[in-house]
């Protein structure tokens, strides 16, 4: 428990990969926090905007907040005595991320067109926006790399083209974005990642957010797969511990809390 008279509040959403993960870690770590769920709750969201916060997951205390997409931030905001989950190499990832796209292309294909425009469980949220999310995340990234722009929020949650609606252009387009982010790795000078870049949960080397931008899908493609596994419907190759072994990623596919 933090010794501090403000506690802890964590803002988050239904389906929110880092608010999951950034939940997980603090119970894990023994931190006490207040769970505001701002998704259809005016006043959370009210709250979290006077904070001068626009997106999730956001750990406050008092009127200080750090955006949660990166732990290390987490940790250095609460000054928490953690050491964090040493992170994969950039050419490690980079292969992780060819299994990610290539596995939620395949399941996005599985899912039934009848399916695509009903929410998932407890996010009002078409499952076919989620399913395009998943690619938007690593397309938004090739994006302010090639650009230099801010990398932000609203960017990798840029709604699909009208030309994009049925699950086979979904997973085309998804193909498309796997085979660019290949060839950006072939071509890109810089290797080590150490550069830095400027995304909306701060100033990062391209390493922390290359990492964020495979594990981001990778916890999607996760909830592709519990979506089909609903449904009734066995995942084709379904992704296993291995194959995600070394990335920071939850230790529940949903959050129900």
């Amino acid at each position: 428990m933090l010794a501090t008279a403000d506690r802890v509040r964590v803002f988050w959403q239904p389906g929110c990969t880092s608010c999951l993960r950034t939940k997980e870690f603090l119970a894990r770590n023994g931190v006490d926090f207040e769970s505001i769920n701002v998704h259809g709750n005016a006043a959370g969201m009210e709250e979290l905007r006077k904070l001068g916060a626009r997106s999730v997951p956001v750990v406050a205390r008092g009127g200080e907040f750090v955006f949660a997409q990166a732990i290390g931030d987490v940790i250095k905001f609460l000054g928490l005595n953690v050491r964090q989950q040493e992170r994969l190499s950039p050419e490690a990832l980079m292969q992780k991320l060819d299994l990610v796209l290539a596995a939620a292309a395949r399941y996005v294909r599985q899912i039934p067109a009848a399916e695509l425009d009903k929410p998932f469980r407890n996010r009002n949220r078409p499952i076919r926006v989620l399913a395009h999310h998943v690619f938007r995340i690593v397309e938004g990234f090739l994006e302010s790399m090639d650009d230099g722009r801010l990398l932000t929020y609203e960017r990798i949650m840029e709604d699909a083209p009208r030309t994009i609606r049925t699950a086979e252009d979904i997973a085309r387009h998804g193909e498309s974005v796997l085979a660019r982010a290949k060839q950006w790795w072939e071509e890109y000078p810089d290797h080590s990642c150490q550069t830095t870049m400027s995304a909306y949960f701060g100033e990062h080397p391209v390493h922390v957010v290359l990492e964020r931008t495979v594990w981001h899908p990778a916890q999607h493609t996760r909830q592709l797969m519990l979506i089909l596994e609903t449904l009734g419907i066995r995942p084709e190759r379904p992704l296993c511990a291995a194959d995600l072994a070394g990335l920071p990623l939850p230790e529940k596919a949903w959050d129900e809390d």
